[in-house]
């Protein structure tokens, strides 16, 4: 468990686009990974494509 949080508190400081790239490197097609942990499918899937925290320009 220590070392989940030490990993957490590393990746939050790194860029949008290298988590972004992290993501796509491990799951391309943006599955939901929870569903193989057992837990509910989300209602509607985000889409990899639309990133609210990022602004143009």
């Amino acid at each position: 468990m220590d070392a989940a949080i030490a990993r957490e508190k590393q990746l939050k400081r790194y860029r949008r686009d290298w988590k972004r790239n992290l993501i796509e490197r491990e799951n391309p097609a943006w599955n939901d990974l929870a569903v193989g942990l057992g837990l509910a499918r989300l209602a509607s899937p985000p889409s990899p494509a639309v990133d609210p925290g990022t602004r143009p320009g």
